[in-house]
């Protein structure tokens, strides 16, 4: 098995790889020190299992567990921390094991064979995974070969366009393929569905201005309008109402 060690310390890094170098059947097959870089070297699917830590600068292990479960060939994920109070959301990501630090040999073997076995976030389709964690901080795009993270407080709308939603922030757009209805669900405390294609951040909605072909909405700090349908028109009307 391929297994990926995620750790901003470098000496936790080397000790788990020194471990790991003795057990037969296991392999090395590289080392981030961020969550962000996690996500890079997990696209290939050529890691099998990812040994993580939970407190990194940047994207920490749980949000970086949270993505990794979206995508088609997710790896098994167990987390190794300084830290218990964490294990409770860890196993929200559907993570195999948590293993305290310093990590134990044995402990290590038992949680890398339990990774053997599918985890729930490799057997499940990403939005029923994501129907029972936390939603996430963070929206990952390629752009040009790059990994982009987007703060989800930066966002003021994702709209659908078929297979591809684009994501419209502070710094531009990007564009990913993830279900709109996955989105609306996840974010369902911060964003509002206006359009069979929209969903809008309620913290930039600066009003609703009428146009000939219809009822749009504008945003604070960008001129973009977006169409708001019929059926949803009322429950907007309101939401602005209420300002």
């Amino acid at each position: 098995m391929n297994i990926l060690i995620v750790d901003d310390e470098k000496p936790a890094r080397d000790r788990l790889a020194r471990m790991i170098s003795n057990l037969p059947g296991y392999e090395v097959a590289g080392q981030a020190d961020n969550g962000q870089k996690a996500l890079e070297m997990t696209e290939s699917g050529l890691i099998d299992v990812v040994l993580m830590d939970i407190r990194m600068p940047g994207l920490d292990g749980i949000q970086a567990a949270m993505h990794l479960s979206e995508l088609e060939q997710p790896p098994a994920v167990i987390f190794t921390t300084a830290y218990a109070d964490h294990a409770l959301e860890a196993f929200k990501t559907h993570a195999v094991d948590y293993l305290l630090k310093p990590v134990k040999k044995d402990r290590l073997l038992s949680a890398l064979q339990a990774a053997r076995k599918p985890t729930r976030a490799q057997s499940e389709q990403s939005g029923e995974v994501l129907s029972a964690i936390e939603a996430r901080q963070h929206i990952c795009a390629r752009v040009r070969g790059n990994l982009i993270l987007v703060k989800i407080e930066d966002i003021y709308y994702f709209q659908a366009d078929q297979k591809y939603v684009t994501v419209r922030h502070r710094n531009g757009e990007v564009l990913i393929e993830e279900a709109l209805k996955n989105l609306e669900k996840e974010f369902a405390d911060h964003f509002v569905r206006i359009h069979r294609n929209a969903l809008i951040n309620l913290k930039f909605l600066g009003g609703m201005q009428a146009q000939e072909d219809g009822q749009f909405v504008r945003f604070n700090k960008i001129d973009d309008t977006l169409e708001v349908s019929r059926r949803h028109l009322p429950s907007i009307r309101k939401i602005i109402k209420n300002l």
